[in-house]
């Protein structure tokens, strides 16, 4: 669905009709004169509440009587004139830059067109940088009242559907936004080729993955379709392309032609890319050009010959397929020599073309590009260390047909299959007979493509020249796909469907995924199971635009997909690995992206904010201390500045507190709010939260050794902080929720939770209503290039759906952990039965020890976390129906003294994963000279049983190992690389 509209366009002969205008130059509801672009001043009057869209700077308007008359003038030349017209809301703001960020919307809804407002100045401000000034007065999003995703120039035209998608903003919209540049002010001269979807695509489609990291994720996916989809019977070359009308035209248009961009870059570098399209730009505004004006463009900043370029990748069709005949490596003197011969497999003739090859040595990666013009080559690199592993093209910058063994299997491939085999399970029971039946019936009526239906007792093994369809988990040939996943910690066996060690029960859940059939890799395996007919429908719908995964999970009716993913390529033929101990090393070198996009978020100021936290004069921050007072007040002059609204004259939420070893004490929790705008939810208020407090000189937890020395907090929790001040500055003036958002900083974490305890206990006499959710930010500065955790999952079944779409709007990919967790203060809410959640950045070795400090914090993670955080905390805000609770209450009471916290002396000295699903504990690492390393535990090892007892997840981990005192001697029972072990282990002091 998301590739659908972020390029389906959808064009209408023209509409007049109580629901909308909709006027194009197709309409003919203007004169034309022999295809001459226009300027133009156009007037409308509409009936008083309508008001009207077009091209251009809106000069006049205004409302007389029972009408609204609106003036456009549009002083550049046009192709067409465009006429939109509703009854909108209008929203709007004069951008840095002058010109005017508009949204018209067909229902009124501030917090949405205030989204779309925000990203246009981001986006318009970085392509006024790449490319050269906008080239109208506005840009606006306009509300349609049909299913739309089409640009017009100074406007896109969005379906009331696609703009709530959430991956829209920086999808489609942006994309759009970029065709203002390319195809609504330079235009295409079509009988020479549509050249501007491919640059599109790649200056918004592709740059946006880049600057998320996932670049040659994106150039994979290209080429994986491509390869699929594209034959003899359908290619052309890309000068022929005029615009997207199936999957092969969208694979050349867009994808190769994009691709051509890419290698274009590659070649001539960064900055005379950059150059090179902004004087294109500057040349051919508001005037029709051609790829040769590309070309010339390029030349010019250049100074190099591109004719030979252009040529191929312009009038050729089909692509070189690339390999490796052999490689090796020399040793001469102090040199190595590595000798590589490569091979153009393809049956026409060579291309041109320039391969990247990466190789590890055992003192650094090396990068060499190879110029191939023959069909064989060989070629010769000299190395200062010992090769390791060598990759061809890695990160996919050459524009080529893709091995099977290179990429994972996809459901891309099953969708382009052009002979297929569904094969029934012949021992299921008559009911799911008849629904696999149904669904194979409805996707044949689909699909134009040919099926032939049979059981799976009329066969003894499967074909291999054609693309078989295994239904159900009764089926015979189920146990094959089993065996092929079991690799990927995968399976289909039990009462779940295991996908990558996340576990999906059966029941209600619709299964979807498939392999390489090893008897002929040309083709592959299909699997599905579902056991609701209900499903079927939008599981056809669905399934289609979820080309690019390997296995999918889906929930419901609907269904909802809650699970996706790519098998790991294991075996790619363009790698040659000369020690087997490199065989995980990863060769992907960091880029920087064509442009960066700036940050909502200060990743200085939050740097300053832990900085002064962390500080040494703040000496740990500990509980009954100064310092934790002046951190409090640091926080609250914080709120004030930032413009956020106090609790009854004070942003302290005092409270007195009696400690079991240190006796009373008057502490507080910092308090402030943007006040909800809902009078029927205003009251149930969404919280924001993090700890304020550390362990100050090593209380109440110290590691042996750490008496007495300052425990800085950087990480814990002095991130959290940070992060909570920077989204409470960006929001207090910005948004206006319909629910009260709190930010708070609790107290006295590490002692107990004992200011969220409070704070919750005590919720109702601030809040009529109760709580709609917590996110709890906790250890949230180590990110680095890890999965954002999302811990405690499991306390209301929509968590996973919020956070699957914060991975599509801010790239920032997270995991939402389901097991119960009983650390930081999102535990207090649970208690209560309120839904909460806590982002992690992942334990590390530095967790309650000195060298917890400002220099190891990520600030970059820091601004990836703040992304997140405030896009939930805005969705919530904004949500109507609360969350359905899931998790388990406990009966606290009102005083943390019931629930004291204890903390373990045993440590195994490892460091688990948090993410991980299955049972036991998955070791993420070891600690250096611990006693897990001195055990030989390894990262990976998953702990089963400590001396027998079970151990199911982190929680229980926990529990047991309190039973234990540092110096005794335990028994850890655990899995590696799918064996059962045994390991003695004398556990150390923490």
């Amino acid at each position: 669905m998301r590739e659908d509209y972020a390029r389906g366009f959808s064009e209408s002969p023209g509409i007049i009709d109580d629901s909308g205008i909709y006027l194009a130059g197709s309409t003919h509801w203007v004169p034309s004169f022999n295809e001459t672009p226009i300027t133009y001043k156009l007037t409308t009057v509409l009936p008083s509440g309508w008001r009207s869209v077009s091209q251009g700077e809106r000069t006049t308007e205004k409302v007389s009587g029972e009408w609204h008359t609106d003036t456009w003038e549009c002083k550049t030349p046009q192709e067409e004139i465009f006429l939109i017209g509703a009854r909108f809301n209008e929203y709007s703001h004069k951008m840095n830059s002058g010109i005017d960020a508009m949204a018209f919307m067909r229902t009124p809804d501030e917090t949405l067109a205030g989204k779309y407002l925000d990203v246009t100045e981001q986006y318009m401000d970085m392509y006024q940088k790449l490319l050269g000034p906008y080239p109208y007065t506005k840009f606006a999003l306009v509300e349609n009242f049909w299913e739309t995703g089409y640009g017009m120039p100074s406007f896109t035209l969005l379906g009331e559907k696609v703009i709530r998608f959430p991956f829209i903003l920086h999808s489609s919209y942006p994309h759009e936004l970029l065709h203002n540049w390319w195809g609504n002010s330079v235009y295409v001269d079509f009988d020479k080729g549509n050249w501007c979807e491919g640059i599109t695509a790649y200056g918004a489609d592709h740059l946006i993955s880049e600057q998320r990291g996932q670049g040659e994720d994106y150039r994979r996916s290209t080429l994986q379709k491509f390869t699929n989809v594209v034959d003899e019977t359908n290619d052309f070359p890309v000068s022929k392309f005029s615009s997207r009308r199936d999957a092969a035209t969208e694979a050349i248009g867009y994808g190769k032609s994009m691709m051509m961009w890419h290698m274009l870059r590659r070649q001539v570098g960064d900055e005379n890319f950059k150059k090179g399209f902004a004087l294109f730009y500057n040349n051919f505004k508001f005037k029709k050009a051609s790829f040769d004006d590309i070309r010339t463009s390029f030349e010019t900043v250049s100074g190099t010959t591109l004719q030979p370029f252009f040529n191929q990748w312009l009038s050729r069709t089909g692509a070189p397929e690339i390999a490796i005949n052999e490689a090796k490596f020399n040793k001469v003197n102090d040199k190595f020599q590595v000798l590589i011969s490569l091979q153009q497999k393809q049956k026409t003739a060579a291309f041109n073309v320039d391969i990247p090859v990466l190789v590890a040595t055992e003192k650094r990666t090396e990068a060499f590009v190879v110029k191939m013009t023959d069909k064989t080559q060989d070629f010769e690199f000299s190395l200062a260390g010992e090769p390791l592993k060598l990759a061809v093209d890695p990160q996919y910058d050459v524009f080529r047909i893709l091995d099977p063994m290179e990429v994972p299997p996809t459901w891309s491939k099953i969708l382009a299959s052009k002979e297929n085999l569904v094969i029934l399970p012949s021992k299921a029971d008559e009911s799911k007979k008849l629904l696999y039946k149904d669904f194979i019936d409805q996707w044949k009526a689909m699909d134009n493509d040919h099926f032939e239906v049979i059981y799976d007792n009329e066969l003894s093994t499967l074909p291999s020249d054609k693309t078989n369809w295994i239904l159900g988990f009764e089926n015979k040939f189920a146990d094959r796909i089993n065996t092929a996943i079991a690799g990927t910690h995968s399976s289909l066996q039990g009462d779940s469907v295991i996908f990558q060690n996340k576990a999906t029960v059966k029941k209600n859940h619709s299964f979807v995924l498939t392999i390489y059939n090893d008897q002929n890799t040309e083709f592959n395996l299909a699997f599905i199971a579902l056991d609701n007919r209900v499903a079927i429908e939008g599981l056809i719908r669905k399934l289609p635009h979820y080309g690019k995964y390997s296995y999918l999970g889906f929930e419901g009716d609907e269904p909802v997909n809650i699970a996706k993913g790519e098998w790991p390529v294991l075996n790619s033929p363009l790698i040659k690995i000369f020690n087997s101990s490199a065989q995980s090393l990863n060769l992907i070198q960091k880029r920087e992206p064509l442009a960066t996009l700036a940050p909502v978020f200060s990743e200085q100021k939050m740097m300053d904010h832990i900085q002064y936290l962390a500080s040494e004069e703040m000496k740990g921050r500990g509980l009954g201390t100064p310092e934790l007072d002046i951190a409090a007040r640091y926080i609250a002059d914080k709120f004030q500045e930032y413009g956020l609204e106090n609790f009854g004259g004070s942003y302290y939420q005092p409270f007195y507190h009696n400690f079991p070893d240190k006796g009373g004490m008057q502490l507080k929790n910092v308090v402030a709010k943007i006040k909800g705008t809902d009078e029927k939810l205003k009251d149930s208020p969404v919280i924001l939260s993090a700890h304020y407090d550390h362990l100050g000189l090593g209380w109440p937890d110290v590691h042996k050794g750490d008496e007495g020395k300052i425990h800085f907090g950087a990480d814990d929790n002095a991130s959290g902080v940070s992060i909570l001040l920077e989204i409470a500055r960006t929001m207090a003036k910005a948004v206006q929720p319909k629910r009260s958002i709190i930010f708070i900083t609790f107290t006295d974490e590490e002692a107990g939770l004992i200011g969220s305890r409070y704070f919750v206990s005590k919720a109702g006499n601030y809040f009529p209503k109760k709580i709609i959710a917590n996110v709890n930010l906790d250890t949230d500065g180590s990110l680095f290039d890890k999965k954002l955790l999302v811990l405690n999952g499991n306390s209301a079944k929509e968590w996973k759906f919020v956070f699957m779409g914060t991975d599509y709007t801010t790239g920032v990919r997270s995991e939402v952990v389901q097991q119960e967790l009983d650390a930081s203060d999102k535990v207090a809410f649970i208690e209560k039965g309120i839904p909460a959640v806590q982002l992690f950045t992942g334990a590390t070795e530095n967790y309650h020890k000195p060298s917890d400090i400002y220099n190891k914090i990520d600030g970059k993670g820091l601004v990836k976390v703040a992304a997140v955080a405030k896009e939930v905390i805005e969705y919530l805000g904004d949500r109507d129906i609360p969350f359905e609770f899931t998790g388990q209450t406990q009966n606290t009471g009102n005083s943390a003294e019931e629930k004291p916290k204890t903390t373990r002396k045993a440590s195994t000295g490892s460091v688990p994963d948090f993410a991980y699903t299955g049972e036991g504990v998955k070791i993420a690492s070891v600690s250096k000279d611990s006693p897990g390393e001195k055990a030989g535990l390894m990262a990976g090892d998953i702990i089963t049983t400590i001396n027998g007892e079970k151990v199911k997840g982190l929680k229980e981990y926990s529990e047991i190992l309190k039973k234990f005192q540092p110096g005794d001697t335990v028994e850890l029972r655990l899995t590696r690389e799918e064996k059962s072990l045994a390991i003695p282990i004398t556990l150390g002091e923490r």
